[in-house]
């Protein structure tokens, strides 16, 4: 209790920018209640840094364990709403569209982060932001590699980008291609990055087009995009395991870097499939998720300095734009060829 003490400083402070970050997402869901914490604890930070280095309080602690281990505890809440069956259902239809458009981006990724010399970290967070689910893929991988809080804040951002301009741009361009209402809803499901945002284009299309085809089916595309989260996180834990392990000399325990969170965030799915949760309990349970997920990008926003996000320049920006075309032609085409349109 007395080390857990030592952290409620911190976590209040979260707490305390998260709350109406939260209410103002809700009213702006497109900017999103992620972005704007984001926002208000890098001006804390950069405006005021004496606030996180006083030495009358000690706010490094809990803010730290806000931005990594509540970050984590969120992730498993979001399982609570995924619904096995229809994931099965839907997922089966968009699942090998998926799997190309995930290529795509980790390719791109891969090979423009490089060309562009940006830090490995940024350019997985990128690369995942894009292909699966926006901040929260972010959010659940930006612990299992380690990542920097400025390389959390420049993905975070990049992403945030696309997903404004995602919003009014795929209803025209939908339209001008010529677009079933469920090849739209797939389109927006695998390649527009956040689920607000794929909400918000879902229905947009669906005012338009006097039936709610497209949303349903974009929604539950984009809940089934989120269970990549689980292959992708286990696969990047391998990995930056055998990268520790190859510098720490045959120190290195695996326990210490496998990402236990995804396994109960599989569990928290299976239970809200298959035990028959109320839906106002799973929805509460992953409305607390989402908040605390708000309260974790204060955090890192408060850890996140100015210079150092700034040195990358545009870099980020171009290496999300070229993440997120590549994504977007390359659903189009794989539709083409199964016949979605």
């Amino acid at each position: 209790m007395k080390e857990f003490s030592r952290k409620i400083p911190g976590i209040l402070l979260t707490l305390l920018i998260a709350t109406p970050a939260w209410f103002l997402g809700r009213q702006f869901p497109i900017i999103g209640g992620p972005v704007i914490a984001i926002v208000a604890g890098m001006l804390i930070a950069n405006v005021f840094p004496g606030v996180m280095d006083s030495q009358k309080i000690n706010l490094q602690d809990g803010v730290r364990f806000t931005s990594k281990k509540l970050l984590q505890y969120s992730i498993i809440l979001l399982g609570f709403e995924m619904n096995l069956f229809n994931v099965v259902k839907v997922g089966s239809q968009s699942l090998l569209i998926m799997l190309f458009t995930l290529t795509a981006a980790f390719l791109v990724a891969f090979f423009v982060g490089r060309l562009l010399k940006l830090p490995g970290d940024t350019t997985t967070l990128i690369g995942v932001g894009t292909s699966i689910c926006g901040g929260s893929a972010i959010a659940a991988t930006a612990p299992v590699i380690r990542a920097k809080d400025e390389d959390v804040t420049q993905a975070i951002s990049t992403i945030f980008l696309f997903n404004i301009v995602a919003v009014f741009l795929f209803p025209a361009l939908g339209r001008l291609i010529g677009l079933s209402d469920t090849g739209f809803g797939i389109w927006a499901g695998t390649a527009i990055n956040d689920t607000s945002s794929v909400v918000a284009a879902g229905a947009a299309w669906s005012i338009a087009a006097g039936n709610n085809t497209a949303l349903e089916i974009a929604t539950i595309v984009k809940l089934t995009r989120t269970l990549m989260i689980v292959p992708i996180t286990l696969f990047l834990s391998i990995y930056t395991m055998r990268k520790a392990k190859s510098s720490s000399k045959g120190n290195f325990k695996f326990t210490a870097i496998f990402p236990w969170f995804v396994i109960f965030f599989i569990v928290a799915a299976i239970i809200n499939t298959f035990a028959g949760l109320p839906g106002f309990v799973s929805g509460d349970l992953v409305l607390i998720g989402k908040f605390v997920i708000v309260m974790a990008m204060a955090a890192i926003g408060l850890n996140t300095r100015l210079k150092v996000l700034l040195a990358n320049g545009i870099k980020p920006i171009v290496l999300g734009l070229l993440c997120w075309f590549a994504v977007a032609v390359v659903s189009l085409l794989a539709q083409n060829v199964i016949g979605y349109y």
